[in-house]
């Protein structure tokens, strides 16, 4: 029987986290920005209203939602039970198609689709190169593939990873192996307690003309609660999360056959675009 490359725990704890937070009556007011950001080097000039792209590892279809009335199809993958939450977020496009896959397991053809993405995923998954090989072999040649993965905080001094280290061990690594309903309790303990506070503290300084960019969890300093909750049950709910430098990821793409990588330059890192080799 063939190993898919993802534990069962992990498809089971993300499909939880995705059915808590559905992001139904958020999707377009909170998750607009976040997808500009992402996007912000895809190249949406060479996509044509009968383009055929996937999203690897859709979630709640929050990136789908704003990407499927700018395409012909949109095959949203998903091997957790959030397949069925995207499902009814994505409703009103009759152009989504859905699978309760792995990426292993895709049914796609190789070598048939004129775009793909993976945002935040592949960082979940034992073997992030595999995963990555595996959508690139979808792709046509020279078609583009939108990846994010986590950092590894090489564009921040050392002593801002130091404190992530020590986060990590104290909350990740101890609260990751609870139960559902525990590890949402502390996840919003957590959100309101440390994410909110520090937000906001970065929120302040900012107005008072102080550059932020290095103060801890600055990114959420103008987002909603609602975002917090998530991001801080997704962060410390997870019990697989890989890190990687810009290097890393940039060698990574390359030897999984993507060329003409660009990296965003803002936030969230790392988001980079790259370009199936012909």
């Amino acid at each position: 029987m063939k190993k898919n490359n993802i534990k069962q725990e992990v498809i089971t704890d993300f499909g939880k986290n995705w059915e808590t937070y559905k992001q139904n009556r958020y999707i377009e007011k909170f998750n607009k920005p976040q997808f500009e950001r992402y996007f912000k080097n895809f190249p949406w000039k060479k996509i044509k209203k009968h383009s055929k792209g996937f999203d690897a590892g859709c979630g709640t279809g929050r990136w789908a939602y704003f990407v499927a009335p700018k395409v012909g199809r949109l095959y949203c993958v998903d091997p957790s039970s959030a397949i069925n939450v995207a499902k009814k977020n994505l409703n009103k496009f009759k152009n989504c198609f859905f699978y309760k896959k792995t990426l292993d397991e895709m049914p796609i053809k190789n070598n048939s689709m004129d775009f793909g993405y993976s945002l935040g995923v592949l960082h979940h998954i034992e073997d992030t190169e595999k995963a990555l090989l595996d959508c690139v072999k979808k792709l046509k040649p020279k078609a583009p593939f939108l990846l994010y993965l986590y950092y590894l905080h090489d564009n921040k001094p050392k002593w801002y990873h130091f404190l992530w280290l020590i986060a990590d061990t104290i909350f990740r690594k101890n609260i990751s192996k609870l139960s559902f309903k525990k590890k949402y309790f502390f996840s919003n303990l957590i959100a309101l307690f440390v994410y909110w506070p520090l937000s906001r503290f970065s929120l302040i300084m900012e107005k008072f003309g102080i550059k932020v960019d290095n103060f801890p969890l600055s990114f959420y300093r103008d987002k909603p609660f609602y975002v917090l909750k998530t991001d801080s049950l997704d962060k410390v709910g997870t019990k697989i999360e890989k890190r990687f430098t810009k290097k890393q990821i940039n060698k990574m793409m390359k030897k999984c056959g993507l060329n003409k990588i660009i990296f965003n330059k803002n936030a969230p890192y790392w988001c980079a675009i790259g370009f199936k080799k012909n």
